[in-house]
């Protein structure tokens, strides 16, 4: 089959945000994502809201953006969105909080959204799915074609664990502190067509894949391949979807921000044909365990395949080390200060990590739950 990829030009930005619903004063989950939605759409054609969308559950949803050229502009666009919500949120006592997981919401107590695709995923996926009571945020970068899009991603997969351990926030989940930095990135990847993708060799060999899930009826559209990064052929972006739900905007914009700079890296370094040699599907797969079990705090295995040597470097001084040489194309497309405020998340801890300080501070899970909230609404990390 043939898959058409919309082209983009300009490395453009788009970034989803999920968000969970709660009770003001207990912190529980609140089913409310389709009242509130619809409140949210009554000024818009057709009663939907173009910018705030269910997720599976209704004690969830979504916001996006439309189409930006830079961070800034992203996290301006998500900020008026979630200024509506909060003010439909108030309205029924209810807050909202963004997060890998709600520290004590359980999955099983939770309706499933209202769509007919999601009723069809727990159909099909059974307990995988009805697990799914997490959050995440996924930033588009647009990428000129769909053979450029394969070649970027082959090389980001390096730099995958790198994301997830910046926006690890799930520490928790369904009351119990996993041990984990993200317990959302465990949870999900139960799914058959989540996790790492595999190494595809062009844009035919990605169509060869897509033909193979959808002739033989294992998926029904492409949007049901929900790898840690992958092609999305109708915006003409490669779509980051490795991010635990990060607790400020701020935060996910400086993501944003440090994915588009990447973007633009790889482009430049496909045009003069000195890429790295693509990391080794083994090292990435442990490399995103030892993000998603220690966070900023893992030590990643580093490999330079052309002398065969390998080490382990701690994601601190690899993250320093990359901001610092994406700096000047972020200076070039007017987001330093974002690709900046990804040190900060080093400075002041992930979201998991300031969670568990809540607790070791003789917190309780609702006030973690406060915390939470508190952080989004101010847009500021808590000590």
């Amino acid at each position: 089959m043939t898959i058409e990829f919309t082209r983009n030009d300009f490395p453009t930005v788009g970034v989803e945000v999920e968000f969970y619903l709660v009770d003001r004063e207990t912190g529980e989950l609140v089913s409310a994502a389709s009242e509130v939605l619809e409140e949210m759409g009554l000024a818009h054609p057709g009663g939907e809201h173009p910018r705030a969308k269910h997720e599976l559950f209704q004690s969830t949803l979504e916001i996006i953006t439309d189409v930006c050229r830079t961070p800034a502009e992203a996290h301006r666009d998500l900020r008026a969105t979630l200024d509506e919500l909060t003010e439909a949120l108030d309205r029924r006592g209810l807050m909202a909080l963004s997060s890998g997981t709600h520290p004590f919401g359980m999955a099983s107590a939770q309706l499933v959204s209202p769509s007919t695709r999601y009723h069809q995923l727990v159909e099909a996926m059974q307990w995988p799915a009805r697990r799914l009571l997490i959050c995440g945020m996924h930033v588009h970068v647009g990428v000129v074609d769909g053979e450029r899009a394969i070649a970027v991603i082959n090389e980001l997969t390096r730099h995958l664990p790198l994301f997830l351990a910046l926006s690890a926030s799930s520490p928790f989940f369904e009351g119990e502190d996993s041990g984990l930095a993200s317990a959302r990135s465990k949870v999900f990847e139960a799914l058959p067509t989540a996790g790492l993708p595999p190494q595809i060799s062009g844009w035919v060999d990605f169509e060869a894949f897509m033909s193979t899930l959808l002739d033989s009826g294992c998926i029904s559209s492409i949007r049901e391949v929900w790898w840690d990064i992958r092609p999305h052929p109708d915006f003409g972006t490669i779509e980051f979807r490795m991010c635990d739900a990060t607790p400020t905007l701020t935060e996910a914009s400086a993501l944003a921000a440090l994915a588009q700079a990447l973007v633009v890296w790889c482009n430049r370094r496909i045009e003069t044909d000195d890429l790295p040699v693509p990391p080794r599907d083994w090292t990435v797969r442990e490399n995103r365990w030892l993000a998603g079990r220690y966070g900023i705090e893992a030590s990643l295995i580093v490999e330079d395949l052309e002398v065969g040597t390998v080490h382990r470097r701690p994601v601190r001084d690899l993250v320093v080390e990359l901001v610092d040489e994406l700096m000047p194309i972020a200076k070039e497309l007017g987001s330093e200060a974002e690709l900046g405020d990804v040190l900060e998340i080093l400075a002041g801890g992930s979201g998991t990590e300031r969670q568990r300080r809540v607790i070791a501070g003789g917190g309780s899970l609702v006030d973690v739950v406060h915390h939470l909230a508190k952080e989004l609404a101010d847009d500021r990390p808590r000590a």
